[in-house]
């Protein structure tokens, strides 16, 4: 999904000033919208530009500030990011304004004479000017206790202090010219808030003997993490209200406990009685046991602290929440990665999984340093103190770095974020990931900018983008091309079988970073779209087509996503805070005046889906709307057919990634398409749950939907709605580390359980060891992609790449089909494959697969004997009896399994002599010298090699030279004194057609 791709970027980040001492990084933080990110060092601070990455301002402190206020230690931005708070070694709080200068450029171009020509061509995002913007000291804040964690809020400041342990508030400076300065004090004054940690005010911690370590707010969510290494969802409300107030940040409901703890606030000013007082609720998100030893120290100590040193492993160190998939990353002490669904108020607490971090080598990753998720939600970057890795949102590990393999030039190599990261973030898009290494011998080139390359799902998960394996980078669009290719090239890691699409310059230097990418069904068009405008692309002629009028291009921005019907674009865009879906045709001019259609929303699109001539529009105010494609003799226009409301079903309509439905056949055959909306079973998925609505007409008519969870923590589906065989209807999800195929998914019967909707059982399970990407369904593949790193001696960075992988699903399907006894079926699927090159591979793993499981089984329960007919080994042979191929099949599945197995194998296929004697009856005379091989391990050979004699006849006369050469090898193989083969000789006619004339 994510992948590492080409050579990172290091940055220097030592101002180019004069008399500027170099001074080592202590952390890097990205503002709220992620376009600047400022790094902080022991006495400076300096913003730069994500994109073109450059310095825009700098600040340094003086020598008598930093021996007054202390140095430099962490650095966050105001949510509004006008002010930049700095936390010091002796708990003050510098605050800083961020002035933006507008109209004015942070550098100027040098001047050229007249003749000479400017040939620089703008890369990705550097088409906008870099805006001016300066730095001033603002004011120092002096706290109460050791400040430990800062978070900026709208209109306050909230940080938690040591001695007293407690969280604080303060409200942001206000200046107002018609006050004066003792009423703009008292204001201030009013609405400081202070917290004490204890049992009394915070009853809801596990441990009140605690500070908190950090506070995190992302997306609406407050998280704390404590001394004693436990993490909480915090909220702050009103007293007596049961609205969340205060801090103006949205929440999420489902945090909140069943009893209504609080910890009440107290002003400092007691004159502030009318004011209203807040308190905490809270819950523990990652908690975990004490050892006794360790509460029995305690409480002999009686509150000093434990003597003997105790590191808890589970102990948080660092967290990161993905509100798009309802889920909470624990980086931990001892290194591990655990990922916790969001708890419920009446649920029980959700069980934490534990994420396994690839350490080939038994290297130790140490610490938790950072997290970070990205915008999508998909993957988390993770950075230790010895290495950094990203995982997927299933858990599944995409790339990693814990050294260096090979052997390298310590002084020469560069890439340090292979044996460490500090501090880590996304840039816009996530294609980039900035990295803080921690301090080495160098106190410059600390930060990095590692390049990614992520699946086009990520931006809009569509049935067409996952029908091709379709990625997208910074500058360009990767499309497989297997699927065109012969059956051998698919298989084969060796073959380049991706196209790279260059999308142009011009169109991403002032519209980067690429918000949508969508792939024609036949893979041949492509559309782009970014900050602004779209474009698109035909492999057939080669060309890109874009707007002429740039005013144009920039006046929508698309939202929603991008679909192609045969060559109309159909796009779902914002323009001047209405909503609209536009029909472009490939053939014209990107510009007004050739849309083909456009249709007016009253709120913005979700997602879109295309379903044959179907159009499926899910729009914000949780509505989804069903439109026909309906071509005229001059244009192409949408009809709607119907809406239908998912309130009470779907209580986040932002949190739907993929839309489909699937429709019963008799509705197919005999009804109106206008009605299809009424009769279909609608496919969404929802975060990480993949859900069917299941339409259901009551009394009156009206269409209301049974919701059945079909899985969790899926990451993408693919839906194929006219299959092969058995694979009609199917659902197929990647949950991180197998794909789940439910066959038939229109005929799965809902929960029997009306309380609680539980995951349905797949039909096929199909573990994979690299991340997929797309099914070739004609083909029998699954397709998908593994990182590679690669070090050189004589290079001083490590380079990264994508491999391609692929996976047969044949015969797993097959598989499930013959363990239920549906023989039929599995031959009616098998024959729409057996015109491929590696059919026969196939059932090969087939009938291997099955021997084994068999045998595996035998040997685990050696209780019961185990009947020649039980089992799925007769229906599997029974099956393969319908192929040409079953023979060489049987054949090859024997040499590559233990002899022990033999005897249940042949027990069933039947006598191998007698398949020996159907080989030379069918001229299949390669086989019959697999049997041979086969007769002779099992000692069914008689002494004079009779079977051997007659097939080397029989390869004679059929001029098979190779077979007849081993033939002979294998009779002195089993004979060192050469009888066996002399005897063979004679009764044959080879040599004495290799002595004649």
């Amino acid at each position: 999904m994510y992948f590492p791709t080409s050579a990172a970027r290091q940055l220097l980040t030592v101002p180019a000033l004069p008399d500027t001492i170099p001074e080592h990084v202590l952390c890097i933080e990205a503002s709220p919208r992620k376009s600047l990110f400022c790094v902080l060092t022991r006495s400076s601070l300096t913003v730069w530009r994500v994109r073109p990455s450059a310095p825009l301002a700098h600040i340094s402190r003086s020598e008598s500030s930093l021996i007054e206020h202390g140095d430099n230690t962490a650095v966050t931005w105001s949510p509004d990011g006008s002010r930049i708070v700095i936390q010091t070694t002796m708990s003050y709080l510098v605050l800083v304004t961020v002035d933006y200068i507008p109209d004015a450029s942070a550098y100027q171009p040098p001047r050229a004479g007249s003749g000479v020509q400017h040939n620089f061509l703008q890369g990705p995002g550097e088409g906008i000017p870099l805006q001016s913007l300066s730095l001033a000291l603002e004011g120092v804040i002096c706290a109460e206790g050791q400040v430990l964690s800062v978070s900026p809020r709208k209109h306050h400041i909230l940080f938690s202090t040591s001695s007293p342990p407690a969280v604080q508030r303060i409200p942001w400076p206000i200046y107002d010219e018609t006050e004066t300065g003792e009423q703009t004090a008292r204001r201030s004054l009013m609405g400081h808030d202070t917290w004490v940690l204890n049992d009394h005010e915070l009853p809801w911690l596990v441990d009140s003997d605690v500070t908190v370590t950090k506070i995190l707010h992302s997306t609406g969510v407050e998280t704390w993490i404590t001394s004693d290494g436990r993490a909480y969802f915090v909220r702050l409300q009103e007293r007596h209200s049961e609205n969340a107030s205060g801090l103006g940040e949205g929440e999420i409901s489902r945090s909140s406990t069943p009893t209504r703890a609080s910890g009440t606030s107290r002003p400092s000013n007691e004159s502030s009685g009318s004011q209203p007082f807040h308190h905490w609720q809270g819950t523990c998100i990652h908690n975990f046991e004490v050892p006794r030893w360790v509460q029995k120290q305690r409480s002999v100590d009686d509150g000093i602290g434990v003597s003997s040193t105790y590191l808890e492993p589970r102990r948080a160190v660092a967290i990161a929440v993905n509100a798009r998939f309802s889920l909470v990353a624990v980086g931990t002490q001892s290194g591990s990665i655990e990922f916790t669904s969001f708890p419920t108020q009446d649920g029980p607490a959700p069980t934490p999984k534990v994420v396994e971090v690839p350490n080939l080598y038994n290297r130790s990753s140490g610490s938790v340093t950072a997290m970070e998720w990205s915008s999508d939600g998909y993957v988390l970057a993770v950075g230790w103190t010895h290495g950094w890795a990203i995982f997927s949102v299933g858990g599944r590990c995409l790339a990693s770095g814990f050294g260096v393999d090979d052997h390298i030039d310590g002084e020469r190599f560069q890439d340090t974020f292979m044996h460490g990261v500090k501090d880590l973030f996304w840039a816009p898009g996530n294609f980039e990931l900035l990295v803080l290494t921690p301090p080495g011998t160098k106190p410059d080139g600390q930060v990095f900018i590692l390049p990614f390359a992520k699946s086009a799902t990520t931006c809009q998960h569509s049935p067409d983008n996952t029908r091709y394996a379709f990625l997208q980078m910074d500058d360009r669009a990767l499309v497989y091309r297997g699927a065109d290719q012969p059956d051998m090239s698919v298989i084969n890691p060796e073959s380049d079988v991706w196209q790279h699409i260059k999308i142009p310059q011009s169109y991403l230097a002032s519209n980067w970073p690429v918000r949508y990418s969508a792939l024609s069904s036949d893979g041949r068009l492509i559309a782009i779209a970014g900050r602004r405008g779209l474009v698109h692309y035909s492999s057939t002629s080669g060309r890109w087509k874009m707007f002429s009028n740039i005013t144009q291009e920039q006046a929508f921005t698309v939202k929603g996503g991008l679909l192609w019907f045969h060559h109309v674009l159909i796009a779902a865009v914002e323009v001047s805070k209405s909503y609209q879906i536009r029909l472009y045709s490939r053939d014209m001019e990107l510009s007004n005046q050739n849309v083909l259609h456009r249709e007016i929303l009253t709120s913005p699109v979700v997602i879109l889906s295309l379903v044959d001539n179907s159009l499926l529009v899910y729009t914000a105010d949780n509505m989804l709307s069903h439109y026909l494609i309906v071509p005229t003799a001059d244009t192409i226009k949408l009809h709607l057919c119907g809406s239908i409301t998912f309130d009470g079903i779907i209580a986040s309509p932002s949190a739907v990634r993929a839309l489909s439905w699937m429709i019963p056949n008799a509705q197919k055959r005999l009804g109106d398409p206008v009605d299809d909306l009424a009769a279909a079973t609608v496919l969404m998925m929802v975060g990480g749950q993949l859900v069917l609505l299941r339409p259901r007409k009551s009394g009156s008519q009206e269409v209301n939907y049974d919701m059945q969870i079909f899985a969790e923590r899926i990451e993408f589906c693919w839906i194929h709605l006219r299959g092969i065989g058995a694979l009609e209807n199917s659902l197929w999800g990647y949950d991180g580390q197998r794909i789940r195929v439910w066959l038939n998914a229109l005929a799965i019967e809902p929960s029997s359980s009306a309380n609680e909707p539980s995951s349905v059982k797949e039909s096929v399970s199909i573990p994979l060891d690299f991340y997929p990407l797309s099914v070739l369904m004609d083909k029998g593949i699954i397709i998908g992609v593994e990182y590679e790193a690669a070090t050189r001696t004589n290079l001083s960075f490590v380079m990264f790449r994508h491999a391609t992988s692929s996976h047969l699903f044949l015969h797993h399907v097959l598989r499930h089909h013959l363990e239920s006894g549906q023989v039929k079926e599995a031959v009616t699927l098998a024959k729409h494959y057996q015109h491929l090159v590696f059919f026969a591979h196939a059932l090969e793993i087939l009938l291997h697969t099955v021997v084994e499981s068999e045998a595996t089984i035998d040997s685990e329960d050696t209780s019961t004997s185990v009947s020649p007919e039980s089992g799925a080994l007769p229906a599997v042979v029974e099956f393969l009896d319908h192929f040409d191929a079953a023979l060489d099949v049987v054949v090859g599945c024997a040499r590559k399994t233990e002899m022990a197995r033999w005897k249940r194998l042949f027990g069933i296929v039947g006598n191998p002599h007698t398949l020996f004697e159907t080989c030379l009856a069918s001229k299949r005379l390669k086989t019959a010298g697999s049997y041979l091989l086969v007769l002779h391990n099992l000692e069914q050979l008689d002494e004079n090699n009779k079977d051997a004699v007659r097939l080397l006849n029989c390869a004679a006369k059929a001029q098979d030279w190779q077979l007849c050469r081993e033939l002979l090898r294998f009779l002195h193989s089993i004979d060192d004194t050469g009888k066996a083969l002399r005897h063979a000789l004679s009764e044959t006619s080879l040599l004495k057609n290799a002595m004649a004339p």
